[in-house]
């Protein structure tokens, strides 16, 4: 939470899985990401999503999504693209600094992002690049990627305006690294990593 911890452990899943998907037994294919960050700060991030996370606390643990669930797609070919698509890429450092609250475009609810100040441009550039090719298609232009660790949600927007600004009035700060991307099933409510692709760099 505050600025300054060396040790970089434990993984934390920054979640934006999309509440009108993976009902009903249908199987998605999504890109996860599952940062390094320290322990203190993945043990904060999950006490505040025990109490405020409804929709997502029992179906993933947080995590950054660059890909959102895509229907239909070929699983072994899902997995090549992404695999080329890392390729050459390092690893990203983040620092989130800032709670943000942001209306969901899908449904009724509103959520509570953590949105990263240093590493946003890298995740923006890497979740474009996976965009590409096959899955240029299922880009959703009309809702703006909003780089994020999902913590909370609500129907009621002003309970997530009152804990964003509580975060805000902390000053906190959560260090990681991006390291690899998990290629992920989103079946019966459920994140389940197929293969983890490292970013390994050039």
């Amino acid at each position: 939470m505050v600025a300054g911890y060396a040790e970089m452990v434990g993984r934390v899943m920054m979640s934006a899985v999309r509440s009108d998907v993976g009902k009903d037994g249908k199987v998605s294919l999504v890109v996860v990401n599952y940062p390094t960050v320290s322990r203190e700060d993945l043990g904060w991030v999950q006490s505040i999503r025990a109490e405020h996370d409804e929709l997502y606390y029992g179906v993933a643990d947080p995590h950054f999504t660059f890909v959102f669930p895509v229907f239909g797609f070929d699983r072994g070919r899902f997995l090549g693209h992404v695999r080329e698509r890392a390729r050459g890429v390092e690893g990203i450092r983040f620092a989130c600094r800032c709670a943000t609250v942001v209306k969901d475009a899908t449904n009724e609810y509103t959520h509570v992002f953590l949105v990263p100040d240093e590493g946003h441009s890298g995740i923006v550039k890497l979740h474009d690049r996976l965009y590409g090719g096959p899955l240029a298609p299922h880009l959703r232009l009309d809702i703006p990627f909003i780089p994020h660790i999902g913590i909370a949600n609500s129907l009621d927007p002003m309970v997530c305006k009152r804990l964003a600004d509580g975060l805000n009035r902390g000053e906190f700060e959560i260090e990681g690294s991006v390291d690899a991307l998990d290629v992920a099933s989103y079946e019966h409510d459920r994140v389940t990593t197929i293969e983890r692709v490292p970013l390994e760099g050039p």
